[in-house]
Protein backbone atom coordinates (compact mmCIF):
# COMPACT_ATOMS: atom_id res chain seq x y z
CA UNK A 1 0.00 0.00 0.00
CA UNK A 2 1.10 3.55 -0.66
CA UNK A 3 1.86 5.87 2.25
CA UNK A 4 -0.59 8.57 1.18
CA UNK A 5 -0.57 10.36 4.53
CA UNK A 6 3.21 10.42 4.56
CA UNK A 7 3.19 11.80 1.01
CA UNK A 8 0.83 14.59 2.09
CA UNK A 9 3.07 15.35 5.07
CA UNK A 10 6.18 15.73 2.92
CA UNK A 11 4.25 17.75 0.36
CA UNK A 12 3.04 20.11 3.10
CA UNK A 13 6.57 20.63 4.41
CA UNK A 14 7.93 21.34 0.93
CA UNK A 15 5.14 23.82 0.21
CA UNK A 16 6.00 25.67 3.43
CA UNK A 17 9.67 25.73 2.40
CA UNK A 18 8.73 26.93 -1.07
CA UNK A 19 6.60 29.75 0.36
CA UNK A 20 9.78 31.45 1.58
CA UNK A 21 10.87 31.93 -2.04
CA UNK A 22 8.22 34.66 -2.18
CA UNK A 23 10.22 36.80 0.27
CA UNK A 24 13.29 37.77 -1.85
CA UNK A 25 11.00 39.56 -4.37
CA UNK A 26 9.57 41.50 -1.39
CA UNK A 27 13.08 42.78 -0.65
CA UNK A 28 13.62 43.61 -4.33
CA UNK A 29 10.31 45.50 -4.39
CA UNK A 30 11.33 47.55 -1.32
CA UNK A 31 14.80 48.28 -2.73
CA UNK A 32 13.47 49.50 -6.07
CA UNK A 33 10.23 50.96 -4.70
CA UNK A 34 7.98 49.34 -7.30
CA UNK A 35 5.09 49.00 -4.80
CA UNK A 36 4.63 45.29 -5.44
CA UNK A 37 5.73 43.99 -2.05
CA UNK A 38 2.16 43.33 -0.84
CA UNK A 39 1.62 40.92 -3.76
CA UNK A 40 4.46 38.64 -2.71
CA UNK A 41 3.70 38.96 1.00
CA UNK A 42 0.13 37.82 0.36
CA UNK A 43 1.38 34.97 -1.84
CA UNK A 44 3.80 33.94 0.91
CA UNK A 45 1.03 33.83 3.53
CA UNK A 46 -1.33 31.88 1.29
CA UNK A 47 1.33 29.31 0.35
CA UNK A 48 2.58 28.88 3.91
CA UNK A 49 -0.92 28.46 5.33
CA UNK A 50 -1.79 25.92 2.62
CA UNK A 51 1.37 23.93 3.38
CA UNK A 52 0.65 24.11 7.10
CA UNK A 53 -2.90 22.91 6.47
CA UNK A 54 -1.53 19.88 4.59
CA UNK A 55 1.14 19.11 7.20
CA UNK A 56 -0.61 19.57 10.55
CA UNK A 57 -3.14 16.69 10.40
CA UNK A 58 -0.45 14.15 9.40
CA UNK A 59 2.65 15.61 11.08
CA UNK A 60 3.27 12.41 13.09
CA UNK A 61 3.35 10.10 10.03
CA UNK A 62 7.07 9.42 9.55
CA UNK A 63 7.20 6.13 7.67
CA UNK A 64 9.97 5.55 5.13
CA UNK A 65 9.00 6.42 1.57
CA UNK A 66 9.01 3.65 -1.03
CA UNK A 67 9.95 4.17 -4.68
CA UNK A 68 6.28 4.29 -5.62
CA UNK A 69 5.69 7.06 -3.08
CA UNK A 70 8.73 8.87 -4.43
CA UNK A 71 7.32 9.00 -7.95
CA UNK A 72 3.97 10.27 -6.68
CA UNK A 73 5.43 13.01 -4.53
CA UNK A 74 7.78 14.21 -7.27
CA UNK A 75 4.89 14.66 -9.70
CA UNK A 76 2.70 16.28 -7.02
CA UNK A 77 5.49 18.68 -6.09
CA UNK A 78 5.88 19.91 -9.66
CA UNK A 79 2.13 20.19 -10.19
CA UNK A 80 1.33 21.88 -6.87
CA UNK A 81 4.34 24.20 -6.81
CA UNK A 82 3.67 25.30 -10.40
CA UNK A 83 0.15 26.25 -9.32
CA UNK A 84 1.37 28.02 -6.18
CA UNK A 85 4.08 29.84 -8.12
CA UNK A 86 1.35 31.26 -10.38
CA UNK A 87 -0.36 33.06 -7.47
CA UNK A 88 1.81 36.23 -7.44
CA UNK A 89 1.32 36.63 -11.19
CA UNK A 90 -2.44 36.19 -10.84
CA UNK A 91 -2.90 38.77 -8.05
CA UNK A 92 -0.42 41.31 -9.40
CA UNK A 93 -1.97 44.26 -11.19
CA UNK A 94 1.07 44.73 -13.39
CA UNK A 95 1.40 42.55 -15.34
CA UNK A 96 -2.28 41.67 -15.29
CA UNK A 97 -2.60 38.09 -16.50
CA UNK A 98 -5.34 35.49 -16.40
CA UNK A 99 -4.92 32.30 -14.36
CA UNK A 100 -4.14 30.18 -17.41
CA UNK A 101 -1.37 32.58 -18.46
CA UNK A 102 -0.02 32.74 -14.91
CA UNK A 103 0.07 28.93 -14.71
CA UNK A 104 1.80 28.70 -18.10
CA UNK A 105 4.40 31.28 -17.03
CA UNK A 106 5.11 29.71 -13.63
CA UNK A 107 5.35 26.19 -15.09
CA UNK A 108 7.65 27.49 -17.79
CA UNK A 109 9.82 29.05 -15.10
CA UNK A 110 10.04 26.07 -12.78
CA UNK A 111 10.63 23.62 -15.61
CA UNK A 112 13.28 25.99 -17.03
CA UNK A 113 11.49 26.05 -20.37
CA UNK A 114 11.63 29.79 -20.88
CA UNK A 115 8.46 30.11 -22.98
CA UNK A 116 6.60 33.25 -21.99
CA UNK A 117 3.19 34.85 -22.50
CA UNK A 118 4.30 38.21 -21.07
CA UNK A 119 5.51 41.08 -23.25
CA UNK A 120 6.80 44.49 -22.26
CA UNK A 121 9.41 43.01 -19.92
CA UNK A 122 11.49 46.19 -20.00
CA UNK A 123 8.67 48.02 -18.20
CA UNK A 124 7.68 45.39 -15.62
CA UNK A 125 8.33 45.91 -11.88
CA UNK A 126 11.77 44.66 -10.87
CA UNK A 127 10.23 42.37 -8.25
CA UNK A 128 8.22 40.52 -10.91
CA UNK A 129 11.24 40.24 -13.20
CA UNK A 130 13.36 38.92 -10.34
CA UNK A 131 10.64 36.43 -9.37
CA UNK A 132 10.50 34.96 -12.89
CA UNK A 133 14.28 34.51 -12.97
CA UNK A 134 14.28 33.05 -9.47
CA UNK A 135 11.71 30.44 -10.47
CA UNK A 136 14.06 29.18 -13.14
CA UNK A 137 16.98 29.08 -10.75
CA UNK A 138 15.10 26.92 -8.24
CA UNK A 139 13.73 24.72 -11.01
CA UNK A 140 17.15 24.32 -12.62
CA UNK A 141 18.55 21.75 -10.27
CA UNK A 142 15.14 20.55 -9.22
CA UNK A 143 13.28 21.56 -6.11
CA UNK A 144 13.12 17.89 -5.23
CA UNK A 145 16.91 17.57 -5.16
CA UNK A 146 16.99 20.56 -2.81
CA UNK A 147 14.46 18.74 -0.64
CA UNK A 148 16.75 15.71 -0.50
CA UNK A 149 19.39 17.88 1.15
CA UNK A 150 17.04 18.69 4.04
CA UNK A 151 15.46 15.25 4.36
CA UNK A 152 17.35 14.35 7.56
CA UNK A 153 15.56 17.23 9.30
CA UNK A 154 12.26 15.76 8.13
CA UNK A 155 13.08 12.23 9.28
CA UNK A 156 12.64 10.83 5.77
CA UNK A 157 15.14 9.03 3.53
CA UNK A 158 15.86 10.84 0.29
CA UNK A 159 16.92 8.14 -2.17
CA UNK A 160 13.37 7.53 -3.37
CA UNK A 161 12.90 11.17 -4.32
CA UNK A 162 16.31 11.38 -5.94
CA UNK A 163 15.68 8.31 -8.08
CA UNK A 164 12.25 9.58 -9.15
CA UNK A 165 13.69 12.99 -10.02
CA UNK A 166 16.49 11.60 -12.18
CA UNK A 167 15.26 8.60 -14.19
CA UNK A 168 17.26 7.25 -17.07
CA UNK A 169 20.82 6.12 -17.78
CA UNK A 170 22.75 8.44 -15.48
CA UNK A 171 26.37 7.57 -14.75
CA UNK A 172 27.85 7.27 -11.23
CA UNK A 173 25.54 9.81 -9.62
CA UNK A 174 26.46 8.93 -6.05
CA UNK A 175 29.28 11.45 -5.83
CA UNK A 176 29.53 10.99 -2.07
CA UNK A 177 28.52 7.98 0.03
CA UNK A 178 25.26 9.49 1.30
CA UNK A 179 22.49 10.75 -0.97
CA UNK A 180 22.05 13.83 1.22
CA UNK A 181 25.72 14.71 0.86
CA UNK A 182 25.37 14.20 -2.89
CA UNK A 183 22.55 16.72 -3.07
CA UNK A 184 24.53 19.20 -1.01
CA UNK A 185 27.58 18.77 -3.25
CA UNK A 186 25.44 19.41 -6.33
CA UNK A 187 23.93 22.54 -4.83
CA UNK A 188 27.32 23.92 -3.78
CA UNK A 189 28.55 23.52 -7.36
CA UNK A 190 25.32 25.08 -8.63
CA UNK A 191 25.69 28.04 -6.26
CA UNK A 192 29.32 28.47 -7.24
CA UNK A 193 28.56 28.51 -10.96
CA UNK A 194 25.75 31.02 -10.39
CA UNK A 195 28.00 33.36 -8.41
CA UNK A 196 30.79 33.16 -10.99
CA UNK A 197 28.32 33.76 -13.82
CA UNK A 198 26.80 36.81 -12.07
CA UNK A 199 30.26 38.30 -11.47
CA UNK A 200 31.26 37.68 -15.09
CA UNK A 201 28.08 39.32 -16.39
CA UNK A 202 28.64 42.33 -14.10
CA UNK A 203 32.23 42.73 -15.29
CA UNK A 204 30.91 42.50 -18.87
CA UNK A 205 28.84 45.64 -18.37
CA UNK A 206 25.49 44.44 -17.00
CA UNK A 207 23.91 46.14 -14.00
CA UNK A 208 23.97 44.21 -10.71
CA UNK A 209 20.27 43.42 -11.14
CA UNK A 210 20.58 42.19 -14.73
CA UNK A 211 23.76 40.25 -13.93
CA UNK A 212 22.12 38.34 -11.07
CA UNK A 213 18.89 37.70 -12.98
CA UNK A 214 20.64 36.45 -16.09
CA UNK A 215 23.01 34.32 -14.02
CA UNK A 216 19.92 32.62 -12.56
CA UNK A 217 18.52 31.74 -15.97
CA UNK A 218 21.88 30.93 -17.59
CA UNK A 219 23.05 28.37 -15.04
CA UNK A 220 19.51 26.96 -14.86
CA UNK A 221 19.48 26.75 -18.69
CA UNK A 222 16.16 28.56 -18.50
CA UNK A 223 16.24 31.44 -20.95
CA UNK A 224 14.02 33.99 -19.20
CA UNK A 225 15.36 37.53 -19.51
CA UNK A 226 14.57 40.91 -18.00
CA UNK A 227 14.29 42.38 -21.50
CA UNK A 228 12.07 41.62 -24.48
CA UNK A 229 15.15 41.48 -26.72
CA UNK A 230 16.77 38.88 -24.41
CA UNK A 231 20.59 38.90 -24.69
CA UNK A 232 20.24 40.99 -27.84
CA UNK A 233 19.35 43.95 -25.60
CA UNK A 234 22.97 44.29 -24.47
CA UNK A 235 24.59 44.27 -27.93
CA UNK A 236 27.84 43.09 -26.36
CA UNK A 237 30.11 40.32 -27.61
CA UNK A 238 31.58 40.02 -24.11
CA UNK A 239 28.13 39.32 -22.66
CA UNK A 240 27.53 36.76 -25.41
CA UNK A 241 30.84 35.04 -24.62
CA UNK A 242 30.03 34.83 -20.90
CA UNK A 243 26.58 33.44 -21.69
CA UNK A 244 28.02 30.78 -24.01
CA UNK A 245 30.66 29.70 -21.49
CA UNK A 246 28.18 29.17 -18.66
CA UNK A 247 25.51 27.62 -20.88
CA UNK A 248 28.07 25.04 -21.96
CA UNK A 249 29.13 24.41 -18.35
CA UNK A 250 25.54 24.10 -17.15
CA UNK A 251 24.83 21.57 -19.91
CA UNK A 252 27.51 19.21 -18.58
CA UNK A 253 26.88 16.47 -16.05
CA UNK A 254 27.33 17.99 -12.58
CA UNK A 255 29.05 14.77 -11.53
CA UNK A 256 31.83 15.76 -13.95
CA UNK A 257 32.10 19.19 -12.32
CA UNK A 258 32.45 17.44 -8.97
CA UNK A 259 35.11 15.07 -10.34
CA UNK A 260 37.05 17.91 -12.00
CA UNK A 261 37.00 20.01 -8.82
CA UNK A 262 37.88 17.05 -6.62
CA UNK A 263 40.76 15.90 -8.83
CA UNK A 264 41.74 19.43 -9.93
CA UNK A 265 42.01 18.14 -13.49
CA UNK A 266 40.17 19.61 -16.47
CA UNK A 267 40.96 16.38 -18.32
CA UNK A 268 38.05 14.79 -16.39
CA UNK A 269 35.73 16.38 -18.95
CA UNK A 270 37.59 15.07 -21.99
CA UNK A 271 37.79 11.53 -20.63
CA UNK A 272 34.01 11.29 -20.36
CA UNK A 273 32.42 9.88 -23.55
CA UNK A 274 29.14 11.77 -23.09
CA UNK A 275 30.97 15.08 -22.59
CA UNK A 276 32.98 14.45 -25.76
CA UNK A 277 29.77 13.75 -27.67
CA UNK A 278 28.28 16.95 -26.23
CA UNK A 279 31.23 19.07 -27.37
CA UNK A 280 31.19 17.48 -30.82
CA UNK A 281 27.47 18.16 -31.20
CA UNK A 282 27.80 21.81 -30.16
CA UNK A 283 30.86 22.37 -32.34
CA UNK A 284 29.39 20.67 -35.40
CA UNK A 285 26.07 22.49 -35.08
CA UNK A 286 27.84 25.85 -34.68
CA UNK A 287 29.96 25.29 -37.80
CA UNK A 288 26.89 24.38 -39.89
CA UNK A 289 24.86 27.33 -38.58
CA UNK A 290 27.63 29.88 -39.17
CA UNK A 291 28.29 28.46 -42.64
CA UNK A 292 24.60 28.82 -43.57
CA UNK A 293 24.44 32.40 -42.25
CA UNK A 294 27.56 33.40 -44.19
CA UNK A 295 26.46 31.78 -47.45
CA UNK A 296 23.03 33.44 -47.20
CA UNK A 297 24.62 36.77 -46.17
CA UNK A 298 22.24 37.04 -43.24
CA UNK A 299 24.43 39.77 -41.69
CA UNK A 300 26.77 42.21 -43.48
CA UNK A 301 30.12 40.89 -42.25
CA UNK A 302 31.63 37.50 -41.43
CA UNK A 303 32.35 38.42 -37.77
CA UNK A 304 28.70 39.25 -37.07
CA UNK A 305 27.51 36.04 -38.74
CA UNK A 306 30.09 34.14 -36.70
CA UNK A 307 29.11 35.65 -33.34
CA UNK A 308 25.34 35.54 -33.82
CA UNK A 309 25.44 32.03 -35.25
CA UNK A 310 27.65 30.64 -32.48
CA UNK A 311 25.69 32.20 -29.62
CA UNK A 312 22.31 31.15 -30.98
CA UNK A 313 23.52 27.61 -31.62
CA UNK A 314 24.78 27.16 -28.06
CA UNK A 315 21.60 28.69 -26.67
CA UNK A 316 19.16 26.54 -28.65
CA UNK A 317 21.03 23.23 -28.64
CA UNK A 318 21.59 23.37 -24.86
CA UNK A 319 17.83 24.22 -24.56
CA UNK A 320 18.58 27.54 -22.81
CA UNK A 321 16.53 29.68 -25.19
CA UNK A 322 18.29 33.06 -25.04
CA UNK A 323 18.12 35.00 -28.31
CA UNK A 324 20.35 37.67 -29.82
CA UNK A 325 18.03 38.28 -32.78
CA UNK A 326 14.76 36.90 -34.13
CA UNK A 327 16.32 33.69 -35.43
CA UNK A 328 12.98 32.64 -36.95
CA UNK A 329 13.81 35.13 -39.75
CA UNK A 330 17.05 33.35 -40.61
CA UNK A 331 17.25 31.00 -43.63
CA UNK A 332 14.52 28.38 -43.06
CA UNK A 333 16.97 25.51 -42.67
CA UNK A 334 18.76 27.08 -39.68
CA UNK A 335 15.93 27.56 -37.14
CA UNK A 336 14.43 24.16 -37.94
CA UNK A 337 17.88 22.56 -37.74
CA UNK A 338 18.56 24.09 -34.31
CA UNK A 339 15.15 23.28 -32.86
CA UNK A 340 15.46 19.65 -33.99
CA UNK A 341 18.93 19.46 -32.41
CA UNK A 342 17.48 20.73 -29.12
CA UNK A 343 15.91 17.27 -28.87
CA UNK A 344 19.36 16.02 -27.83
CA UNK A 345 19.81 18.77 -25.23
CA UNK A 346 22.67 18.50 -22.76
CA UNK A 347 24.26 15.77 -20.70
CA UNK A 348 22.44 13.60 -18.18
CA UNK A 349 22.75 15.07 -14.70
CA UNK A 350 22.77 18.64 -16.04
CA UNK A 351 20.16 21.39 -15.95
CA UNK A 352 19.51 21.01 -19.70
CA UNK A 353 16.35 19.62 -21.24
CA UNK A 354 15.96 17.30 -24.21
CA UNK A 355 16.50 13.55 -24.42
CA UNK A 356 20.11 13.91 -23.17
CA UNK A 357 23.28 13.19 -25.12
CA UNK A 358 23.90 9.82 -23.47
CA UNK A 359 20.58 8.45 -24.75
CA UNK A 360 21.32 9.68 -28.28
CA UNK A 361 24.74 8.00 -28.15
CA UNK A 362 23.33 4.71 -26.91
CA UNK A 363 20.60 4.74 -29.56
CA UNK A 364 23.18 5.38 -32.28
CA UNK A 365 25.48 2.61 -31.06
CA UNK A 366 22.58 0.21 -30.77
CA UNK A 367 21.67 0.99 -34.37
CA UNK A 368 25.25 0.35 -35.48
CA UNK A 369 25.25 -2.94 -33.57
CA UNK A 370 22.05 -4.08 -35.28
CA UNK A 371 23.58 -3.32 -38.68
CA UNK A 372 26.69 -5.32 -37.74
CA UNK A 373 24.55 -8.25 -36.63
CA UNK A 374 22.94 -8.39 -40.08
CA UNK A 375 26.38 -9.38 -41.36
CA UNK A 376 27.37 -11.46 -38.31
CA UNK A 377 24.05 -12.67 -36.82
CA UNK A 378 25.68 -14.91 -34.19
CA UNK A 379 28.26 -12.40 -32.98
CA UNK A 380 28.12 -11.03 -29.44
CA UNK A 381 28.73 -7.31 -29.88
CA UNK A 382 28.63 -5.32 -26.64
CA UNK A 383 27.68 -1.65 -26.56
CA UNK A 384 30.27 0.36 -24.65
CA UNK A 385 30.57 3.84 -23.22
CA UNK A 386 34.27 4.40 -22.94
CA UNK A 387 35.66 1.04 -21.85
CA UNK A 388 32.57 -0.04 -19.92
CA UNK A 389 29.90 -2.28 -21.51
CA UNK A 390 26.35 -1.03 -21.11
CA UNK A 391 23.87 -3.58 -19.65
CA UNK A 392 21.05 -4.68 -21.94
CA UNK A 393 18.40 -3.48 -19.47
CA UNK A 394 19.76 0.07 -19.85
CA UNK A 395 19.60 -0.22 -23.64
CA UNK A 396 16.03 -1.50 -23.40
CA UNK A 397 15.11 1.40 -21.12
CA UNK A 398 16.55 3.86 -23.64
CA UNK A 399 14.53 2.29 -26.46
CA UNK A 400 11.47 2.47 -24.23
CA UNK A 401 12.16 6.14 -23.59
CA UNK A 402 12.49 6.82 -27.33
CA UNK A 403 9.20 5.02 -28.01
CA UNK A 404 7.40 7.05 -25.34
CA UNK A 405 9.03 10.26 -26.57
CA UNK A 406 7.91 9.72 -30.16
CA UNK A 407 4.42 8.64 -29.09
CA UNK A 408 4.08 11.54 -26.66
CA UNK A 409 5.34 14.05 -29.20
CA UNK A 410 2.90 12.76 -31.84
CA UNK A 411 -0.07 12.97 -29.48
CA UNK A 412 0.87 16.48 -28.35
CA UNK A 413 1.44 17.61 -31.95
CA UNK A 414 -1.98 16.36 -33.07
CA UNK A 415 -3.57 17.96 -30.01
CA UNK A 416 -1.96 21.31 -30.81
CA UNK A 417 -3.06 21.10 -34.45
CA UNK A 418 -6.61 20.55 -33.21
CA UNK A 419 -6.52 24.00 -31.55
CA UNK A 420 -6.27 25.61 -35.00
CA UNK A 421 -2.59 26.58 -35.22
CA UNK A 422 -0.52 25.95 -38.34
CA UNK A 423 1.91 23.04 -38.65
CA UNK A 424 5.10 25.08 -38.10
CA UNK A 425 3.67 26.66 -34.94
CA UNK A 426 2.42 23.32 -33.62
CA UNK A 427 5.65 21.46 -34.39
CA UNK A 428 7.97 24.10 -32.95
CA UNK A 429 5.89 24.83 -29.85
CA UNK A 430 5.54 21.17 -28.90
CA UNK A 431 9.25 20.56 -29.56
CA UNK A 432 10.23 23.66 -27.59
CA UNK A 433 8.06 22.80 -24.59
CA UNK A 434 8.72 19.05 -24.52
CA UNK A 435 12.47 19.72 -24.65
CA UNK A 436 12.18 22.63 -22.17
CA UNK A 437 13.65 24.96 -24.78
CA UNK A 438 11.25 27.93 -24.98
CA UNK A 439 11.55 29.84 -28.29
CA UNK A 440 9.51 28.55 -31.20
CA UNK A 441 8.66 29.47 -34.78
CA UNK A 442 5.57 30.72 -36.55
CA UNK A 443 3.01 32.29 -34.21
CA UNK A 444 5.18 31.58 -31.14
CA UNK A 445 8.40 33.12 -32.46
CA UNK A 446 8.04 36.14 -30.15
CA UNK A 447 5.96 34.74 -27.30
CA UNK A 448 3.08 32.36 -26.57
CA UNK A 449 0.43 34.99 -25.77
CA UNK A 450 -1.50 34.24 -28.96
CA UNK A 451 -1.90 30.53 -28.23
CA UNK A 452 -5.43 29.48 -27.23
CA UNK A 453 -6.22 28.44 -23.65
CA UNK A 454 -6.47 24.81 -24.73
CA UNK A 455 -3.10 25.11 -26.46
CA UNK A 456 -1.51 26.60 -23.33
CA UNK A 457 -2.78 23.70 -21.23
CA UNK A 458 -1.38 21.21 -23.75
CA UNK A 459 1.99 22.95 -23.75
CA UNK A 460 2.00 23.22 -19.95
CA UNK A 461 1.58 19.45 -19.78
CA UNK A 462 4.39 19.09 -22.36
CA UNK A 463 6.73 21.16 -20.17
CA UNK A 464 6.06 18.96 -17.14
CA UNK A 465 6.39 15.81 -19.24
CA UNK A 466 9.77 16.95 -20.54
CA UNK A 467 11.05 18.14 -17.16
CA UNK A 468 10.22 14.79 -15.55
CA UNK A 469 11.64 12.89 -18.54
CA UNK A 470 8.37 11.13 -19.41
CA UNK A 471 8.61 8.01 -17.23
CA UNK A 472 8.13 9.75 -13.88
CA UNK A 473 4.90 11.41 -14.99
CA UNK A 474 3.50 8.71 -17.28
CA UNK A 475 3.97 5.94 -14.71
CA UNK A 476 1.11 7.52 -12.74
CA UNK A 477 -1.23 6.71 -15.65
CA UNK A 478 -0.39 3.02 -15.40
CA UNK A 479 -2.93 0.83 -13.50
CA UNK A 480 -0.01 -1.24 -12.19
CA UNK A 481 1.27 1.78 -10.28
CA UNK A 482 -1.87 1.98 -8.14
CA UNK A 483 -2.22 -1.74 -7.39
CA UNK A 484 -1.23 -3.26 -4.07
Amino acid sequence: MMNHLCVIRILGVLIMYFSFTMLPPVAISLIYGDGNQHVFLLAFVLAFVFGLFCWLPVRDRKEELRFRDGFLIVVLIWLVLSAIAAVPLMISQYPSVRWIDALFESTSGLTTTGATVISGLDHLPQSVLFYRQQLQWFGGMGIVVLAVAVMPALGIGGMQLYRAETPGPVKDHKLTPRITETAKAIWLIYLGLTALCAIAYFLSGMSVFDALCHAFSTVAIGGFSTHDASLGHFQSNTVYLVACLFMILAGLNFALHFAAIHSRRISSYLRDPEARGYFILLGGAAVITVFMLITHRTYPGIPENLVKGFVQTISIVTTTGFTTDDFSLWPTFVPLFLIVLSTAGGCAGSTAGGMKIIRIMLLFRQGVREISKLVHPNALIPIKLGSKPVPDDVINAVWGFLSLYIFGFTVLLVAMLSTGVDLITAFSSVTACLNNLGPGLGDVSRNYAGVSDAGKLILTFAMLLGRLELFTLLVLFSPVFWRG
